[in-house]
């Protein structure tokens, strides 16, 4: 059963992130990308985490930097893609695209910075031959972000194919399913707990009783 299970958790991550917004390849001019954004919404942040604002955050759905961008990483594994989170909610949030210019050879000795949650990772100047092109993400939904991504970047999106539809729409049964089969166990669960309030209760209504006579 753990088996299945175990097989089950990695089809569902290889169907979510094959497909879906952000499932795109990017062209060949592309070099790199880096997206800047605060830990938190304040500030305008919000656009790069959430499809929906002001809703509350805890009904916030797509999320650009876990959802598309995974997925444009997943397609398109030989472009670095940094993510630098801050701490400065008055800071920038954007999405930096690198270009490279037509006809220019880029050095492979371009530093790559790694990612930071810590703000460490600023966008780095265009090398020798690159161009950048930058997307504010301020104040914007996470789709509009991607729209945007799309136009700008040439990347042009994956369609998925049967096999992923009919894989995608297996992983939706079993998650209704597992959904049902959660909500029976914890009823279980709950009826289990009370029936045994109930017997020490009642034990302890007994002993109490036998005390008092």
């Amino acid at each position: 059963m753990v088996g299945v299970i175990r097989r089950m958790n990695k089809l569902t991550a290889l169907v979510r992130i094959r497909s879906g917004p952000g499932a795109a390849v990017l062209p060949q001019d592309v070099t790199r990308i880096h997206m800047e954004f605060g830990h938190k919404f304040d500030g305008g942040h919000m656009g790069p985490r959430c499809d929906e604002f002001p809703l509350a955050i805890a009904s916030c759905q797509q999320k650009f930097w876990r959802d598309a961008l995974p997925r444009l990483k997943y397609w398109n594994p030989a472009i670095p893609m940094v993510v630098n989170r801050t701490t400065n909610q008055e800071g920038p949030a954007t999405l930096t695209l690198y270009f490279r210019e037509p006809g220019a050879t880029l050095s492979s000795e371009v530093p790559q910075p790694s990612s930071s949650s810590e703000g460490f990772s600023k966008a780095p100047a265009p090398a020798e031959g690159e161009r950048v092109l930058m997307i504010d993400m301020k104040n914007r939904h996470s789709t509009a972000i991607l729209k945007e991504f799309m136009d700008k970047s040439g990347a042009v999106a994956v369609k998925p194919t049967a096999q992923d539809e009919a894989d995608l729409a297996a992983v939706e049964e079993l998650e209704a399913r597992s959904k049902i089969d959660e909500a029976r166990v914890r009823k279980m669960n709950e009826a289990a707990k009370r029936e045994k309030q109930m017997i020490a209760q009642a034990h302890s209504e007994a002993a109490a009783i036998k005390a008092a006579l």
